[in-house]
């Protein structure tokens, strides 16, 4: 099985002239804008990549969102954005199977359609079938997956599972965040592995990198994510209030919040609820802490885990779907269960151990540096353009 993987190339490759990619336009998640990616913090993140692919090959972008005409005045984020909203205010079902349509002025001229997640992809397919374009459909974790974890109906889970098959075999290259995804992909949907490529989520190491004027605060352990089941809080909540000298600072947002709060007061655990912060301020969080510890239940390729190795902040990690792909036990990372008592346990053993801290704090870095920089996507990305703009 051939499955293209992420490298870092020498210089004399990136000074390579390229096919330029005239436009490309970037079919939104169902139901996401520009609006929600700013209210959960992460607009900058997500345009990153963008930005860069801007400057090369790409001449002109367009992004086709879920929000209304308030999304418009993002336009400005990116140099030449189009931004394509749902100004007809339709249901978010409805929109992504006419979307295509509605948007056929400006997407006739599309060079490649990219899909951002397999969640609301088939309007890239629809927009490939009706203008011939080529298409890359991306997927940071399996849409089918996440709908069995979440305890969907069987009718749900079997729909999910057609609706990705069909969407990545009608794809011209299908970007997966894992190796482990990328097998599934080639195995379970007949897709020809050497059309599959690996981009891990990136993270911008300019920004998120060890900061000196922080100093790692003895006892303090961060978590970044949205407050729901998924995440396991609970778990790491009990996990800490039994550890004297232990203060948790919770960085995020969710349904769960309010309950998660109460569970702190009654079990006199030390936590700091932060809520959401804009993404620019996470690396100075991070830098302040400890230890960084991600229970979930299971995960897709988790940005949060990957930012905080950036940071060069010890990482554990429950051993689930998701995490144990990205951390190597005692090297990069140190991986438990997902109960409380295990979450404890694995605490106080690195925190009582800075030769372990100090190994994965390095083990942390290279992982990063190795697979995960923005530098790495940017290329990876470019390559796929290149590819299909010449043809």
């Amino acid at each position: 099985m051939t499955i293209r993987a992420v490298s870092q190339p020498p210089a004399t490759l990136r000074a390579v002239a390229r096919p330029r990619c005239g436009k490309l336009v970037v079919f939104f998640t169902r139901g996401m804008s520009l609006e929600g990616w700013h209210h959960a913090g992460i607009l900058e993140r997500e345009i990153a990549l963008y930005r860069e692919l801007l400057s090369d090959p790409v001449d002109r972008l367009a992004f086709v969102t879920y929000g209304g005409t308030d999304d418009l005045k993002w336009a400005h984020t990116l140099p030449g954005l189009e931004v394509l909203p749902n100004r007809w205010k339709i249901s978010p079902n409805l929109y992504s199977v006419l979307s295509p349509w509605l948007h056929r002025a400006s997407l006739r001229d599309a060079t490649v359609f990219k899909a951002n997640q397999i969640n609301g992809a088939w309007s890239a397919v629809l927009a490939k079938w009706l203008f011939g374009r080529p298409l890359i459909v991306r997927c940071g974790y399996l849409w089918a997956d996440f709908t069995a974890h979440l305890g969907s109906t069987r009718l749900r889970r079997t729909v999910s599972r057609m609706i990705e098959r069909v969407v990545m075999r009608r794809a011209d290259r299908v970007v997966v965040a894992a190796d482990a995804d990328a097998a599934v992909v080639a195995r379970l949907y007949g897709v020809v592995p050497s059309t599959i490529t690996v981009i891990p989520n990136y993270v911008d190491t300019t920004k998120f990198r060890p900061l000196p004027e922080f100093v790692g605060e003895r006892g303090r352990a961060a978590f970044v994510g949205r407050l729901e089941a998924q995440k396991n809080v609970e778990a790491l909540i009990d996990a800490v209030a039994v550890l004297p000298g232990v203060i948790l600072t919770i960085i995020g947002d969710g349904p769960l919040r309010v309950a998660l709060e109460a569970r702190a007061v009654r079990s006199n655990a030390r936590v700091e609820f932060v809520g959401r912060v804009p993404h620019a301020e996470l690396p100075a969080l991070l830098n302040r802490a400890e230890l960084f510890v991600l229970p979930s239940l299971y995960e897709g390729n988790p940005k949060a885990l990957v930012e905080a190795m950036a940071c060069g902040i010890p990482v554990i990690g429950a051993a689930t779907t998701g995490i144990r792909e990205v951390l190597v036990h005692r090297e990069s990372g140190f991986l438990c269960g997902t109960s409380s008592s295990e979450i404890r346990a694995a605490l106080v053993e690195v925190l009582n151990d800075a030769p372990l801290r100090a190994r994965l704090r390095d083990g942390g870095l290279r992982y990063v540096a190795e697979r995960c920089s923005l530098v790495s996507a940017v290329q990876r990305e470019r390559e796929l353009l290149a590819e299909l703009s010449a043809a």
